[in-house]
């Protein structure tokens, strides 16, 4: 029992003693310790073993024994000690803590007897102030009320005195007491329900409307409307005079301005009345140089006598502009008959000469009435050909040495452009039919001039090349849009692109497409013999080199036109007024263009493979079932080579600037040449298994051929265009398709059927058809071929009804295989 129990109670031990790892692992940093006894994982065994290693080392038993014993009574005494001294710690903890509530109870009442002192000082300190803060209301209203006095000292003695001062006509002294007496009235607002200040504002008010008609009657008396004479020179009373105006109701300034100049320019209206010879159009300058005149005349005269932030200077030349603006118009309509396209545009050019000049010498602040106010600069214009147009250029002149310049920047805008000018706007009638006349010469005399100096010639470093014409269209055009933009920005810009609509189009189709060559015209065509005898040199396209340089020529041009006048499109879109920018649409003429760039490809594609045209008959035509055995690429194929080597590199070099274009007629050329080849392809009947090689061996050398056909005959290699490799891959591996269908053996019928099938993927009758002509069975064969062919038509690929497979690694005679494998090593072997 007594064992059990100390079995019991190790057990027990053991299971209090089994601690977490990571309490072991707190407790070995808190005391490390290199004893073994200490470790979580102590094995006695390990630990006896440790201790006596021999059996010589068990005769040390007794002294390891004892200082065991020895660390145990060590262990006890310390363990001991803790106990007890932890037998006392409950009750010095609840004394600890009766201890601190009682500090917290005497700390609480020390705040509270500081918060109590606290409000008996903030009460005292109130006490104190009370007094302190009537006094500073007092000092406050005290001096509120000294102002006030003050104020209304100054303003009735200002208002005595400035009564006083108006009936001596002092002005001076009267311009700053004015503005003094305003400038104080406004602290009264708020007591006009005192009888006094009603009073003395109601005395400033009579004063001021006194000053203001005792003013323009001396103004009226210095500058009489009706005089004959005006006075010498401004007096110093009329100056002063001005200075009190600006203080005085608006309205006075205004009528002084208006007065002074309405008798400023009484003259000019008398000397240039519409019944005078002076008024018409040739004599404008005369207009504007006694403008000139008069007003250097008033900054001698009366330059001082009116304040500078009047701009009674500009005032008079704005109001001589509106004048001018007027009776021009009135004299246009009644001689609207004698205006001419040179006397028009001659007026034009000495109208915004003089608008460009009023723009160097005044701001425009009388415009707005905004003085100072800056004005934001226009952006840049667009990019060549329409880019040097600057304003004040001008009206008229054409300088093409412009053109090689390099841009300036613009110039902000005239605000004074149109003031005058404006008054041509109903009368560009005329210059918009004089353009019309003049375009339609221009387009007659290029035809003219080209019929006289022929079409570009090969070799001269023309061919391909813009034609000079084109540039001598828009440069014209460009000058026509900066005249009239200069002139108006509303319905006669509008006119204007109506007129550059109809002779784009005529451009295109007298200059460009009226001069495309005929592809009726034949050049000399070739025999079948002369193909299949290969004769060098011999005439093989139907257009000449001049004319494929023309053709060339002619598509360069017309995308230059089509880029040039999207360009202008938008240029127009800038010029014209915001409202009628929708109404500016030149989409048909750049279609038009786009068509005569179609056609030159179309033409191009045409002459090369109406070259080819004979190569492939002959190749149809040759006796395909008697070839004994496979050699070099036969006639035909050398003869097509030979045109696309002629043709290619010449189209290339001429349309070097324009390199999309030849890529389109790369692309064009293939979807022509090889569904043709194909049909082609189906005369050749019947076919030997040898002519099908040889067949098959030619069709890869014009695939080789048609892959490099961007690069041929070029020293510098370019890889073709991704789209175009497709479209040659695509439609030559059909033709490579379908000789190996004629090559493959007809026996079994079925696996021939399904191998078509799978090559082809043509389910059309006819083209089956087609291949067992090429195949020469006889019509009996050829029905049952093609019944079985609908019958397997919907059989999917894999095979169904336990047919054989599609593919051609189904089971086929060794022949076959053998023959296949032959023509692929010769082909290799050939590239």
């Amino acid at each position: 029992m007594v064992e059990e129990e100390e079995f019991e109670f190790a057990e027990d031990l053991e299971a209090i003693l089994h601690l977490t790892p990571e309490v072991q692992l707190a407790i070995e940093q808190v005391f490390p310790s290199q004893d073994p006894l200490d470790r979580a994982d102590f094995n006695a065994v390990e630990y006896i073993n440790t201790l006596f290693p021999t059996e010589q080392s068990l005769a040390n038993i007794d002294d390891v024994v004892n200082k065991i014993r020895l660390k145990i009574r060590r262990l006890d005494d310390n363990i001991r000690t803790v106990v007890r001294g932890q037998t006392n710690v409950g009750q010095d903890g609840r004394q600890a803590l009766e201890e601190a509530q009682i500090a917290i109870q005497q700390l609480f009442g020390k705040i509270k007897d500081i918060k109590d002192k606290a409000e008996k000082s903030e009460q005292m300190v109130k006490e104190i102030t009370r007094d302190i803060k009537q006094l500073d209301h007092a000092k406050r209203h005290l001096t509120t009320s000294i102002t006030t006095l003050n104020h209304l000292h100054m303003l009735a003695g200002g208002v005595d005195s400035l009564e006083a001062m108006t009936r001596k006509r002092q002005y001076g002294e009267v311009a700053n007491l004015l503005q003094g007496v305003v400038n104080v009235l406004e602290h009264f607002h708020k007591y006009m329900g005192i009888p006094q200040i009603r009073q003395l504002s109601e005395r400033v008010k009579a004063a001021q409307s006194e000053l203001g008609t005792q003013i323009l009657a001396d103004f009226e008396e210095a500058f009489p409307s009706q005089g004959t004479k005006r006075p010498g020179g401004p007096s110093n009373v009329l100056r002063d005079a001005c200075l009190v105006a600006n203080v005085l109701d608006p309205r006075i300034k205004q009528e002084i301005i208006k007065k002074f100049i309405r008798q400023h320019l009484s003259e000019y209206l008398v000397l240039f009345q519409e019944n005078q010879d002076v008024a018409w159009l040739d004599k404008i300058d005369r207009r504007y140089a006694w403008i000139k005149r008069q007003l250097l005349d008033y900054e001698e005269k009366y330059g001082r006598m009116f304040p500078e932030e009047w701009c009674m200077t500009e005032r008079i030349a704005v109001e001589f502009c509106h004048i001018t603006r007027v009776e021009l118009a009135k004299v246009m309509r009644t001689r609207a008959k004698e205006i001419e396209v040179k006397l028009l545009l001659f007026a034009i050019q000495r109208t915004t000469n003089f608008e460009g000049l009023l723009a160097k010498r005044f701001t425009g602040c009388t415009l707005t009435d905004t003085p100072g106010q800056k004005r934001p600069e226009s952006p840049l214009d667009p990019t060549n050909p329409f880019l040097e147009d600057e304003p004040g250029e001008d009206v008229g002149t054409d300088k093409d040495e412009d053109l090689a310049k390099p841009r300036k920047p613009k110039a902000p805008d005239n605000p004074f452009h149109g003031i005058v000018s404006k008054c041509f706007e109903p009368h560009l009638y005329v210059y918009i039919e004089s353009q019309d006349k003049n375009l339609g010469e221009l387009i007659d005399r290029f035809v003219a001039d080209f019929r006289a100096q022929g079409p570009p010639k090969a070799g001269t470093g023309e061919g391909g090349a813009v034609l000079p014409s084109c540039a001598d269209l828009f440069v014209y055009y460009k000058k026509c849009m900066v005249q009239c933009s200069q002139l108006s920005t509303g319905e006669p810009m509008i006119a204007l692109t109506t007129i550059f609509q109809k002779f784009l189009r005529e451009y295109a189709w007298k200059i460009l497409s009226g001069n495309l060559p005929k592809s009726s015209s034949n050049s000399g065509g070739l025999t079948i013999s002369s193909l299949l005898k290969e004769k060098e040199g011999s005439e093989a396209a139907k257009f000449t080199v001049d004319e494929l340089c023309l053709i060339c020529s002619i598509l360069s041009t017309a995308e230059y036109c089509l880029a040039t006048t999207q360009q202008l499109e938008e240029k127009l879109k800038e010029k014209v007024d915001k409202v009628l920018v929708e109404r500016i649409n030149l989409t048909g003429e750049m279609d038009t263009f786009s068509t005569v760039i179609s056609n030159s490809i179309q033409l191009l594609v045409q002459d090369l493979d109406a070259a080819c045209d004979p190569a492939l008959t002959a190749m149809s035509k040759m006796p395909w079932q008697s070839v004994e055995h496979v050699g070099d690429q036969s006639p035909y194929v050398t003869s097509i080579i030979m045109h696309i080597k002629q043709n290619v590199p010449i189209i290339r070099d001429n349309l070097a600037s324009t390199r999309k274009y030849f890529t389109q007629f790369c692309i064009k050329f293939t979807n022509s040449f090889i569904p043709k080849f194909i049909n082609h392809l189906f005369r050749c009947k019947p076919i030997s298994m040898v002519g099908a090689e040889q067949l098959l061996l030619d069709t890869h050398s014009l695939k080789t051929v048609l892959l490099d056909l961007p690069s041929i005959g070029s020293q510098v290699l370019r890889k073709a265009p991704a789209s175009y490799t497709k479209i040659v891959v695509k439609g030559m591996t059909r033709a490579e398709m379908i000789l190996k269908v004629v090559m493959a053996p007809h026996e079994p019928p079925v696996v021939f059927v399904d191998n078509y099938i799978k090559l082809l993927a043509d389910g059309n009758p006819e083209t089956f058809q087609k291949i067992l002509d090429m195949k020469g069975l006889k019509r009996s064969e050829q029905s049952s071929m093609l019944e079985l062919f609908r019958q397997r038509l919907p059989t999917p690929p894999s095979g169904a009804d336990g047919g054989p497979s599609l593919s051609f690694s189904a089971p086929t005679p060794e022949q076959e295989s053998s023959r296949i494998r032959k023509l692929e090593k010769l082909i290799k072997k050939r590239l």
